[in-house]
């Protein structure tokens, strides 16, 4: 099941964690605190203004979640420390001349100035972020939260050195994937050279359609998005579930090429009618593949728009959120390098190579 940060402590503890990637989000969020102790710091008024929320869902989402929200910098100001507090407010409310809607001073009430109040309760801005993480009931905080997500894989790309083209190799389920779409990679050429009458254009033509139909792009199309030059191997870039899609095509369409080349007298066929069992073989299995092309699409458009920045201008309506489970499968503790992962495996790898 897919992690959300709304249900996540444990994500939501993560990330709040990351100090380089808070201060990042701090820089672009916009939302201006006061300093006061080395931490800026926020008032509730200022919580449900920039959430766009009513205060009292502030005060009720605290009751639910006050110890969480007290070990991300949630506090009670009292004594001299408060005194400290007002000093710093009013000095920021002569020093800013020209305020947007989103500065502490508009927001506070009265009694954060007021010497009858034994204490002010105040935000920092890890606790202000993890409030944004808590809301279910706030477009604004539903942004925040993308917006978090995405600076967090900036942050972590910039430590893998910045080179998405082949982040898909870094997770787990790459190196078994590509092995058994290297296999079912061979079956199917060797059904295209035995079944279709010679021609330079067959393995071209029917790995096309194969991309066509599972993510609506040929493979010039592919390699134009994600920059790939004559060298580079378009199935390299493809994340596990996309091969093991493709898999499933190659080595299905290679048992329906064999049944129509036995039907046709164990004659070869010509490329036009291979052309036309595809689209056969297409209509035959859509309801099977179906499901799996969706996910596939969504994956699709969704990684590589976080991941590398490129957009698939035909599966742009398939584009989600990135989930906190591609992260870290991506970029988390689990994710590695290709080289890493081949040495792991090279047990397995020699195993296969004796068979």
């Amino acid at each position: 099941m897919s992690r959300d940060l709304t249900t996540s402590s444990i994500d939501r503890k993560k990330i709040l964690n990351n100090n380089e990637a808070i201060k990042v989000i701090y820089d672009n969020l916009g939302l201006e605190g006061v300093m006061f102790e080395g931490k800026y710091r926020f008032t509730k008024q200022q919580a449900a203004l920039f959430y766009e929320v009513d205060i009292r869902t502030i005060e009720r989402l605290m009751e639910n979640n006050s110890r969480e929200l007290e070990e991300s910098g949630y506090e009670l100001i009292r004594g001299s420390r408060l005194r400290r507090l007002r000093e710093e407010l009013l000095k920021h409310q002569r020093d800013v001349s020209d305020m947007d809607v989103g500065d502490i001073m508009q927001v506070a009430d009265n009694d954060i100035f007021s010497a009858k109040a034994p204490s002010i309760g105040v935000f920092t801005f890890k606790a202000i972020l993890n409030i944004g993480m808590l809301l279910t009931n706030s477009d604004r905080a539903k942004q925040v939260r993308g917006a978090i997500l995405n600076i967090i894989i900036d942050v972590l790309n910039k430590k893998l050195g910045g080179s998405t083209k082949y982040i898909n190799q870094r997770e787990e389920e790459f190196v078994p994937s590509i092995m058994r779409e290297y296999n079912y990679r061979q079956e199917f050429t060797n059904a295209l050279d035995y079944y279709i009458q010679p021609n330079k254009f067959k393995y071209g033509q029917m790995t096309d359609r194969i991309y066509v139909s599972i993510f609506k792009e040929n493979a010039k199309e592919y390699r134009k998005i994600l920059q790939l030059n004559a060298k580079e191997s378009v199935r390299a870039t493809m994340y596990s579930e996309v091969l093991d899609l493709v898999s499933s095509y190659e080595n299905g369409f290679a048992s329906y090429l064999k049944e129509a080349y036995e039907k046709n007298g164990n004659e070869p066929i010509r490329q036009s009618e291979a052309n036309q069992l595809f689209t056969e073989f297409e209509k035959m299995s859509n309801s099977i593949y179906e499901p799996l092309k969706e996910k596939a699409r969504s994956l699709m458009a969704t990684r590589d728009m976080a991941f590398r920045d490129a957009l698939h201008e035909k599966l742009k309506d398939y584009i989600d959120t990135i989930s906190l489970d591609d992260i870290d499968k991506f970029l988390g503790e689990k994710s590695k390098a290709l080289d890493d992962r081949i040495e792991e495996n090279k047990e397995v790898f020699k195993r296969l190579k004796d068979r």
